[in-house]
């Protein structure tokens, strides 16, 4: 298993379990598995969709501002990577 550094977490939004994702490098597509890991975060799990402006997309490139559901509590500064099977 790979892991590709994709961005980093700009926000976390608790109330709906959603963490706000800058795209540094590379690009991120629905479906596609990500691992979050910070100081006090380590997290697996599907991107089950995506959201740019509170729009739903099929993929995110670099440079963009998203938005994806999570599992648990993820913090700003956490690395975000793209697992590769």
């Amino acid at each position: 298993m790979t892991e590709h550094l994709v961005g980093h977490v700009t926000h976390w939004y608790g109330r709906n379990m959603v963490a706000g994702i800058h795209v540094d490098h590379g690009e991120l597509h629905s479906g596609d598995v990500v691992h979050i890991v910070g100081h006090t975060s380590d997290l697996e799990q599907p991107v089950a969709s995506i959201e740019i402006e509170h729009h739903v997309v099929a993929e995110a490139h670099e440079g963009d501002e998203i938005g994806i559901k999570v599992g648990d509590h993820v913090r700003e500064h956490d690395k975000v990577y793209r697992v590769l099977h």
